[in-house]
């Protein structure tokens, strides 16, 4: 399931719900989740009966085979959510709902904002503050909110968070400026390990490529190895072409058509042969005419599309269900 086919069905599910029900179900989504699909609840205006009855099937196929309630309450809730907002957003949620913890501090309030709001309030800030407060959002919001800076200030914030090993209680505190209570307790709490190559790497993922480019030139000028590191953290769509055959069909289950076509009109003709040959003959040659005929895209819609299916790639890799394989790696069977 796509993303954003995960997104439609929760929504649907939600006006299915009613206002009381889908009030109490929004009581436990995060910022994201609940931005996601609001927007997607009022850009609905007619839903076909048959969508909204195959949406409650899925959903009554779950809870009916859940009929032990209380018991393994945890994966009740991982294929509930899945089915709900999809693989993508659900993990997210999932992780800060059964992996304990969270911020418990005013920057949750943050994960609420539009990135223009965000930036607006912390623009003025020094970057190693600024670059704290980042670390501590989504990945994609952190990104979003970076593309609001100029070049030299996003350029300088992202190396922050590259070199970024950990946060100090007593860092977060001095956020209280622009934020409220960012952190309660003692100085001698452990010190929380955020930043890094690794999250560098996630937030130049949802970078377009202009940006993206400026970003990594200055991180070589400062740091080669540092950068080195970063650009193998990274995971680029012509990637892809080193995934075995079994984790590519994997990820087409999960790719909606019309994402993967704009997304291989900016692809090398390997790539798309890869991809074909791990269709259907039928599909492979229904993609095919879809791309003969589909008109001019603007590169960024390409690369929006290329990094939406980065997303899925990199969530599977995560999950074990597939091995990206790339740099000399060993593949697994």
């Amino acid at each position: 399931m796509s993303d954003n086919n995960g997104v439609t069905k929760g929504a649907i599910l939600m006006l299915a719900l009613g206002e009381q029900g889908a009030s109490e179900v929004m009581k436990y989504l995060g910022p994201r989740e609940v931005q996601k699909l609001g927007e997607a609840m009022t850009s609905m205006r007619s839903i076909p009966q048959e969508a909204v009855e195959n949406v409650l099937h899925d959903f009554n196929t779950v809870a009916d085979q859940n009929s032990s309630l209380g018991l393994d309450s945890n994966d009740y809730i991982r294929t509930v959510l899945k089915n709900a907002l999809g693989e993508d957003k659900a993990s997210s949620l999932l992780n800060r709902i059964l992996g304990g913890g969270g911020d418990a501090s005013g920057i949750e309030s943050l994960k609420w904002m539009d990135a223009e709001s965000v930036a607006d309030l912390i623009h003025n800030e020094h970057p190693q503050t600024i670059s704290t407060i980042l670390v501590h959002l989504e990945r994609d919001q952190a990104c979003e909110i970076l593309n609001c800076f100029t070049e030299r200030l996003r350029n300088d914030v992202l190396l922050r968070i590259a070199t970024l090993s950990g946060v100090q209680p007593a860092a977060l505190r001095e956020l209280n400026d622009v934020l409220t209570k960012l952190l309660s307790g003692s100085d001698v709490l452990k010190k929380q390990p955020m930043g890094g190559t690794r999250a560098a790497a996630d937030i130049l993922n949802f970078m377009s490529g202009d940006n993206e480019s400026s970003a990594m030139e200055y991180l070589k000028n400062y740091d080669m190895e540092m950068a080195q590191k970063i650009m193998d953290e990274m995971f680029v769509f012509e990637n892809i072409m080193d995934i075995e055959d079994r984790g590519i069909q994997l990820l087409l289950r999960e790719v909606q058509s019309d994402s993967l076509i704009i997304a291989l009109k900016g692809a090398s003709e390997d790539m798309r042969e890869k991809i074909f040959k791990n269709m259907s003959q039928r599909a492979a040659e229904m993609m095919r005419e879809d791309l003969e005929s589909k008109g001019p895209v603007r590169l960024s819609e390409v690369e929006a599309q290329q990094k939406e299916i980065l997303m899925i790639v990199r969530r599977l890799a995560d999950e074990g269900q597939i091995s990206l394989g790339a740099k000399g790696e060993e593949q697994y069977v």
